[in-house]
């Protein structure tokens, strides 16, 4: 094995915190290890090379060492103490039996990893069990099928890490406290709990619609103030967060070596006063990023950690006054207010899953601010890599332009989808999809969706009734169909594994569906044949095939998933009784009634035509008053 010896690592440009403070050299032998001082974090191994990241204080250090073969191990680490679980030390290549198995289970995983701009091989801390963090909804109003896209992607992603061997231990906030919350407490008279919890359960209620496989925890971010608070402080001792004379607490980005460059690439010029980050996960206008807190901010790039009590604007059920115990024992309190919106994310993913997470994911509008906001959060206070791979979803859009509840053309998505067999084909229409590439939502898209899953229902029933005796393949022979089916299952499991190819997975889930229309095809056109000639045969069903065809839908379902039963809508069972009662409109309609005014004054009459039509499909009609408000009433 040939090292490179004597080695110096250096603060690699990517440090993690500021300022890089020493130097040290190290010698690669096959009998050296590392010098003791320095505790390894993690190592990042790829062909011809590997980087490893040690920290020393509160400085992180890097080293690329080059290696002859990769099949070449690196030396042993030298103990010393992690900045978070043991999990989090990422392992080298190894000869023992125990990994060698543990690897051969799992198919390799590429992804398309934001922070290194390609494809790569996926590879957590841990041989088989993956930390993952995603960007849940802000519980103010009703998620649209635009931010359904994202939690579909995460659905698949998760589904795939499962189905290649993997353990999942998946993380997902819920945002309860921010600007747009405050305004529509306000609005309504109602409290912050009331209206967050109404539209935390809506959201339960759509994942469970859409077959979504649930994460360990949805944690809120008001339960977790003393965390955010804790984060502001270890970014305070690190240099990388101040207290304005007004009591609210910044990020110093001029202080953070790359910010806004690790998965996007801004001129920091670019980054002006006065435009909004507080978008409740709706990203930034035109890539900018201020703050509406911004009055004594030292640096104009800087952005909010924690907003200052301001009484002509705040709640008293939205404001807390959290207290930090120090390291010496004594206490800190960081002021009376509210966290910022980013902030909450790098504090529960600490908590949950550790200073470092194998992957984060959500919408491709997140990149900045939020993400890189985290990034410099995370990686400012741990002194840690935060993530090691970024997986982004596109937008959702309607005609030309993103979904969104600013230019109202959203859709709710059982405004947009009534029935289950619509909000069935909405998930098929976005597992199917490439999840990087822009998805248009339209009523022939969702048409086509429906379709295709007719035939899947068709055909998977016609296999369970020609099964329905039960059938041994355990030593059955192979036939035609049995080898064409070996063959696209290997080719869905190649699929699903190179960044989750879905349009080719379902490219192989049809070829299976067609070879079975085409089995019992033969078998029909035989029996027609025959027509009642007693000297011909009505060959058999390929049952072994058709059994085999099964199992090889139920394995691809396990991704897709598919296969189930939407459950009823809650609290809509009773629409229909007694029209002498006083109308009740549910929310939905209500939503779709002013996207509909919204595109007639936007002139969009295609759009307004649509969502009349959505209306009367959810079981009213709404009536123009010149002058007024539309009128609402039962089709």
């Amino acid at each position: 094995m040939k090292f490179i010896t004597a080695l110096s690592i250096i603060a690699s440009s990517l440090s993690i915190c500021n300022p890089i403070s020493a130097f040290i050299s190290v010698s690669y032998t096959s009998s050296t290890t590392l010098v003791r001082d320095v505790a390894p974090l993690q190592i990042h191994q790829a062909e011809g090379e590997s980087r490893i990241w040690y920290k020393q204080g509160r400085s992180i250090l890097s080293s690329s060492c080059l290696y002859a073969s990769p099949k070449s191990s690196l030396p042993p680490l030298s103990s010393g103490s992690q900045t978070s679980s043991p999990s989090s030390l990422k392992s080298t290549k190894t000869d023992s039996e125990e990994d060698t198995k543990s690897k051969d289970k799992l198919r390799q995983l590429t992804l398309y990893n934001s922070l290194s701009r390609s494809k790569t091989p996926f590879i957590p801390q841990s041989p088989d069990i993956v930390s993952m963090y995603t960007c849940g909804p802000t519980v103010y109003d009703s998620a649209h099928v635009g931010n359904f896209r994202a939690f579909l992607t995460y659905d698949v992603l998760k589904r795939v890490l499962t189905y290649l061997g993997y353990n999942v231990d998946h993380i997902c906030n819920l945002t309860d406290v921010d600007d747009k919350i405050i305004k529509r407490c306000d609005r309504e008279n109602v409290s912050l709990l009331e209206l967050t919890r109404k539209f935390e359960n809506k959201f339960f209620d759509d994942l469970e619609a859409l077959n979504i496989v649930k994460a360990r925890e949805y944690p809120r971010a008001t339960d977790h103030i003393d965390e955010m608070a804790q984060l502001i402080i270890d970014l305070e001792g690190n240099g990388l967060a101040y207290q304005s004379d007004e009591g609210s607490w910044y990020f110093s980005v001029g202080k953070k070596e790359g910010y806004g460059t690790r998965l996007v690439q801004l001129d920091p010029d670019q980054l002006k006063k006065g435009a909004s980050s507080e978008t409740g996960g709706g990203g930034s206008v035109a890539g900018l990023d201020a703050d509406e807190y911004d009055a004594e901010k030292e640096g104009v790039r800087d952005f909010c950690l924690w907003k200052a009590y301001k009484p002509e604007f705040d709640r008293e059920d939205a404001i807390w006054d959290p207290v930090v115990t120090m390291e010496d024992g004594t206490t800190k309190s960081i002021g009376k207010g509210r966290p910022g919106w980013h902030l909450e994310c790098s504090a529960m993913a600490r908590k949950y899953l550790g200073d470092t997470i194998d992957v984060h994911a959500g919408g491709i509008d997140l990149k900045f601010p939020h993400h890189e906001n985290e990034i410099a959060q995370s990686e400012g206070a741990n002194c840690a890599p935060f993530c090691n791979c970024w997986v982004h979803n596109g937008f959702v859009n309607i005609g030309d332009e993103k979904m969104s509840k600013s230019k109202g053309n959203f859709l709710t998505l059982r405004t947009a989808c009534p029935t289950s067999d619509d909000v069935r084909a909405y998930r098929y229409l976005v597992v199917s999809s490439q999840y990087r590439n822009p998805l248009s939502f339209t009523d022939a898209a969702l048409g086509a969706a429906k379709g295709a899953l007719k035939r899947l229902d068709k055909v998977n029933a016609m296999i369970g009734d020609a099964l329905k005796d039960g059938v041994d393949i355990s030593n059955s022979k192979e036939s035609d169909m049995t080898t064409t089916v070996e063959k696209e299952l290997a080719n869905f499991e190649v699929a699903i594994a190179d960044d989750l190819s879905m349009p080719r997975a379902s490219a192989s889930l049809f070829s299976l569906v067609k070879l079975a229309e085409k089995e019992f095809k033969r078998v029909a056109k035989a029996a027609k044949d025959v027509d009642g000639d007693e000297s011909k045969v009505v060959p058999p069903l390929d049952i072994v095939g058709l059994a085999s065809i099964q199992q090889a839908l139920d394995k691809m379902d396990q991704v897709f998933g598919i296969y189930y039963e939407v459950p009823k809508e809650k609290g809509v069972e009773n629409d229909d009784e007694d029209d002498d009662t006083e109308l009740s409109v549910p929310d939905d309609v209500m939503d779709l009634v002013s996207q509909r005014t919204v595109a007639k004054d936007a002139k969009d009459w295609e759009l307004a035509d649509s969502l009349r039509a959505k209306i009367k499909e959810l079981g009213f009609a709404v009536k123009d008053v010149k002058g007024g408000e539309p009128v609402v009433t039962k089709s």
